[in-house]
């Protein structure tokens, strides 16, 4: 037998050695490997900052001759000069061309007339043989640019004329284009820039400018000052040629690709300077990890013994959860099984409760998961010590738990159980110093009453638990065939919904805004609307929380878009106002569907509302003020939704310039006589202007309501007392006669009034 086990645990020992000898010996040399890679590519990363720092020298200069370029090209007489039909050629050499080289030291120069021709060319030397096609066909992208960008910056206006709103290139708002040429096998820096008046003036058409390019060597003074700016060693300008070790290169392009040199310095080598000095502690190290591996090889025999001891702690980890020592979900549903079928045999009943700690998530969120372990260690420690010494309890997953509880007499035995682990559970736990107090809600099912397959007694403990929750937290809940109903119920009106949708089986209602005169709609609400093919009707407050469980909101979002987008057309001038979910600004490509819409629509973006709830911004909602910021310089304006009933946090008032503030109607309805609520009121709406929002005060059902609103400037208002949501035709029918209506009595109004609430 001792050979036996003598001869086991030399199998085991060469399993183990050859195995652990070979991956030493990869992850060694895979180490070194690693090491002169990393060097490598420190070596790399150096020499691309090194290459980004010449790239903001090179930038910092070309920006510096437009600016020198500027005093020629905005000036009005040199503006009137170039353009006329015969410009006086000597006044624009001696003013213009000339002057750049007596002043800023441009060497070349030529200019370019508005019908994109060669009008002069200048030189220091006073030759014009420089300019050549190859040099000229090496300009014009630049020199299109600065057109093209010219052109851009006139505007149509009202009267038909065009005014000229440059897209600058500097403060001095000159229109130019940098870059690099190559001059005779010469780099040359230049800057090309459109002649400009210096005051711009209204004009009837909008016309090409004439461009002046201004070039200067890549040399002397140019080159050391791009030097000193980059802080390099040994920095020239070479020609081109393969790459050197230790010697750095940035090649020099046209505007058409091509290569012109190429800035060459001493390249610092951090990484392989660092290996040269680290290759003996190297060489040193793979001495002593062979020593090390020799020593445990040695030892491998002694360490089968313990490999064999700790296979028992290995199955016993397979089927408990390290955190609590509880047994886990798949350990929990060989137990149930065969307590299950114990249970049928005695005759005898058996619960099945389902455990979720409330708000477990805010705790690790507020003191981090090392106090969430603690928490859960904790909590598993009491359940085990309240629970009937039959019972079992098991960890299922991060903060649920389960419990299964032997020869449960009655319910009220289960009762008084489930009372003793909710006082047990709800006492203080301390972490540190810090008093943390938990909470549970319970779901249990009941076998056989409830039925005797695991799986199925596990589903129904699931949604008792969910019940629970619903209605409040912190309780529990003993499943009922009910609760079943309404998951069926939920599942059936998601099924019909989406069969509804699909077949376009929706309405919309409209709910019309008026002005602050209460005699104007400038904006309706769009609002869905479903009625069964029975003729039931189903409230938005039942199938919305539905289309949000089960992600049908983000189809509805979009049908009742399209749907109220369309429909606009009916009501110019009207702004149409739909509300979105916090859901659907998860969907990737939401704004280009709000975009597509729009465009198959023909509608303005302006005539479009978004409006969002206070509840967008729970969470991480750093995509969602992304997506409310493209709506908003796409043009569709943006409201915030029934402001004061959720958060109120002024916060995201900041984070985002809303363009419209909806008081939540909870406030208008409570002002009535009601100091207090009138003032808070009136600061809404004040804190509203003063961030530059249109204001909305919904819930209007009184005359007296729409006079407070209107002594302190309320822009917009609805409600009843204006209109109950119609129908697209019966709005058409509404407009026509609210507009027709002309009187500043309010009781002309309330006597309107039920003809809209008939409509």
């Amino acid at each position: 037998m001792q050979n036996s086990t003598k001869n086991s645990g030399g199998r085991i020992a060469n399993a183990i050695i050859v195995p652990m000898v070979a991956v030493v010996l990869t992850s060694v040399l895979g180490i070194f490997g690693l090491m002169h890679w990393s060097a490598r590519l420190s070596d790399r990363t150096a020499e691309q900052s090194q290459e980004r720092l010449i790239n903001g020298a090179l930038e910092l200069t070309r920006n510096y001759l437009v600016k020198q370029q500027t005093g020629v090209v905005i000036w009005d007489d040199a503006y009137h000069e170039v353009n006329q039909d015969d410009p006086d050629e000597s006044w624009i050499f001696n003013n213009v061309m000339h002057w750049l080289f007596q002043n800023h030291r441009f060497t070349k120069g030529v200019l370019i007339n508005r019908d994109f021709e060669v009008q002069q060319i200048y030189a220091q030397n006073y030759t014009s043989k420089w300019m050549t096609p190859e040099v000229l066909h090496s300009l014009k992208p630049s020199i299109a640019k600065v057109r093209a960008r010219y052109i851009t910056s006139f505007r149509k206006t009202p009267s038909g004329l065009f005014s000229f709103v440059p897209k600058s290139s500097d403060a001095r708002r000159s229109i130019a284009e940098t870059g690099i040429v190559s001059l005779q096998g010469e780099p040359h820096l230049f800057s090309a820039a459109a002649v400009m008046q210096q005051i711009q003036s209204i004009s009837p058409m909008r016309r090409p400018p004439s461009v002046l390019v201004s070039l200067v060597p890549l040399r002397g003074e140019k080159l050391k000052g791009i030097a000193e700016m980059s802080r390099l060693d040994g920095f020239v300008l070479a020609n081109i040629q393969a790459p050197r070790p230790g010697v750095g290169q940035y090649l020099l392009r046209s505007p058409r690709g091509d290569d012109v040199g190429v800035l060459a310095w001493q390249s610092a080598q951090p990484g392989t300077q660092m290996m040269r000095r680290i290759n003996p502690f190297l060489a040193l190290a793979a001495f002593m990890i062979a020593a090390v591996v020799i020593a445990v090889t040695m030892f491998t025999r002694q360490m089968t013994k313990r490999l064999a001891r700790s296979e028992a702690n290995a199955v016993h980890t397979s089927r408990h959860d390290a955190l609590s020592g509880l047994p886990n979900r798949a350990r929990f549903h060989a137990l149930l099984s065969d307590i299950l079928e114990e249970s049928i045999l005695n005759g005898s009943n058996t619960a099945v409760v389902y455990i979720d700690l409330d708000h477990f998530k805010d705790i690790n969120d507020t003191l981090g998961h090392s106090a969430g372990d603690k928490v859960i260690m904790a909590v598993a420690k009491r359940l085990r010590h309240v629970i009937p010494e039959s019972g079992i309890v098991a960890r299922i997953s991060g903060d649920e738990f389960a419990m299964v509880l032997k020869d449960c007499e009655s319910e009220e035995w289960l009762e008084y159980i489930l009372d003793q682990v909710h006082d047990e559970i709800g006492r203080p736990i301390m972490i540190g110093r810090r008093e943390i107090f938990a909470s549970m809600s319970m779901g249990a099912a009941i076998a056989p009453r409830d039925g005797n397959d695991p799986d199925e007694l596990l589903r129904k403990a699931d949604i008792a638990l969910y019940d629970a929750k619903e209605n409040g937290r912190s309780r529990r809940s003993f499943f009922e065939p009910s609760m079943e109903q309404q998951v069926q119920s939920k599942d059936e009106m998601s099924r019909e919904l989406r069969l509804a949708l699909k077949n376009d089986k929706l309405d919309l209602a409209y709910q019309p805004q008026s002005d602050t005169t209460a005699k104007r709609i400038v904006s309706v609400e769009a609002l869905a609307r479903w009625t069964r093919e029975d003729g039931t009707v189903v409230s938005p407050a039942q199938f919305i929380p539905v289309a949000e469980e089960t992600g049908l909101i983000n189809d509805l979002g979009i049908w009742v878009l399209n749907k109220a987008c369309a429909k606009a057309h009916d009501w110019p001038g009207i702004v149409v106002s739909v509300n979105v979910s916090p859901n659907q600004f998860k969907h990737p490509r939401f704004v280009e569907k709000v975009m597509a819409i729009l465009a198959a629509n023909n509608l303005p973006p302006q005539r479009l509302e978004i409006e969002v709830t206070e509840t967008v911004f729970a969470g991480r909602n750093d995509s969602v003020l992304k997506a409310l910021r493209r709506l908003k310089n796409l043009g569709v304006k943006v409201a915030l939704d029934d402001f004061g009933s959720g958060y109120s946090s002024l916060s995201y008032l900041r984070r985002f310039p809303f363009d419209t503030l909806k008081i939540d109607r909870d406030f208008v309805s409570d002002m009535n006589g009601n100091a207090e609520a009138e003032a808070i009121l009136v600061s809404i709406i004040q804190l509203g202007k003063a961030l530059g929002m249109t204001i909305v005060a919904e819930g209007i059902e009184t005359a007296q309501q729409i006079r407070f609103l209107q002594d302190h400037d309320c822009h917009r208002m609805q409600g009843y007392f204006i209109s109950r949501p119609l129908s697209g035709a019966a709005l058409s029918k509404f407009l026509e006669d609210f507009q027709g209506t002309d009187s500043n009595d309010y009781e002309t109004d309330l006597n309107y009034q039920p003809r809209a609430l008939g409509s």
